[in-house]
């Protein structure tokens, strides 16, 4: 380091050496007059730390920065007419009423009324012109709503403050009505922001153990989810702890299995590869490094976790330490059912529903009821 003092003088000082048994750094320090002759010259051992200013990073994208053209793009149209299952507590009825507000959806509230208007109250919302379908209770809350889709009268559902169980349990009843002959799961559409593109992880909240037959539904939901936002053959990897088949691991012989199902047709409209570890799947220099040639690894759209834990895990550890929103869905069945989580921002809670339009305007054509 120079530094020109006032004046005339000049002092150079330069680190040799740091001493970490008693912590003193060497430096030598140089003293010159104005025309360069030496003043002093001589060694120093000084006490401190020495600290280096971080390198300087790449901006950030903004976090759920991609989430705004699924909004934009789901604002055309009518809204989509929805039943919120059990809307009795001031998130979930905020969430429906936020959306409503923005013309995703038109709302149908089914569950008890007296619950719902306290629910309001407390968020301080008002409910003129809010269609209620009242209830006794949750259980006949969901079973409601499930009538309602089957009927046509709504076009999607919506999680409110009952537990998941017992909405999907009424969705996959014998009689529902909803059921298809396709596995229903789940996705996260993740908006990570060190990765290029939305990202999708399934299933992280439905399939505990999924089979290699409930997988390919699960794979087959998510492509066809892709397609109706305009992705015409998504690349898909199936994840395992390592990127070999290796009979001791029965998630890597899934994964191979499932590439060659692709390959049959078995799952259409999509790229497919595994068994690939997480680091080769995501990250293009980790797949050349480890020599994989895969149409895939590096740039999926889509990672399909071996079960529930693990894509769970996955999922939360994006959110929670690489600053990803997750927008949910339930696919599967015949109308899109949105999950939302009383953690979730404003703009993810929008996203989940958005999606949802967008899936149902695309998929299901000719079911928008204004």
């Amino acid at each position: 380091m120079t530094e020109t003092l006032p004046g005339t003088t000049t002092a150079t000082i330069t680190i040799r050496a740091r001493h970490r048994a008693d912590g003193t750094v060497a430096v030598e320090a140089d003293c010159t007059d104005p025309q360069g002759s030496a003043l002093c010259t001589g060694t120093l051992a000084v006490f401190g730390e020495i600290t280096r200013s971080p390198p300087a990073t790449p901006e950030r994208a903004e976090a759920n920065g991609r989430f705004q053209d699924y909004l934009d793009a789901a604002r055309n149209g009518p809204p989509l007419r929805v039943a919120v299952v059990h809307p009795c507590n001031a998130e979930s009825i905020s969430a429906a009423i936020e959306a409503a507000a923005a013309g995703l959806l038109e709302p149908v509230l089914v569950g008890p009324e007296r619950k719902i208007r306290a629910a309001a109250d407390q968020a301080g919302i008002r409910l003129d012109g809010v269609t209620i379908e009242s209830t006794d209770h949750s259980h006949a809350a969901a079973a409601r709503a499930v009538e309602l889709a089957v009927a046509g009268h709504v076009n999607g559902l919506m999680k409110g403050s009952l537990h998941t169980d017992e909405l999907l349990g009424a969705v996959i009843a014998p009689a529902s009505g909803l059921r298809t002959q396709r596995r229903i799961s789940h996705v996260y559409v993740l908006d990570v922001p060190a990765y290029p593109k939305p990202l999708i992880v399934t299933d992280a909240a439905i399939n505990i153990a999924p089979t290699l037959a409930q997988k390919r539904d699960i794979v087959q939901n998510a492509v066809d989810f892709l397609h109706a936002l305009g992705i015409p053959e998504p690349t898909v990897a199936i994840l395992a702890a390592v990127e070999t088949v290796n009979p001791a691991m029965p998630a890597t012989i899934d994964a191979a299995a499932l590439t060659v199902m692709a390959t049959r047709g078995q799952i259409r409209g999509a790229k497919v590869d595994g068994p690939l570890a997480f680091d080769n799947a995501i990250n293009p220099d980790a797949a050349r490094i480890k020599d994989i040639s895969s149409a895939v690894a590096g740039h999926p759209d889509i990672l399909v976790a071996p079960d529930l834990e693990a894509g769970n895990m996955l999922a939360k550890q994006l959110i929670y330490l690489a600053g990803a929103g997750a927008a949910g869905l339930v696919l599967g069945a015949r109308v899109p059912i949105i999950l939302t989580s009383r953690a979730d921002s404003l703009k993810v809670r929008l996203a989940s529903v958005a999606l949802a339009k967008l899936f149902a305007a695309r998929m299901l054509p000719g079911t928008f009821i204004g």
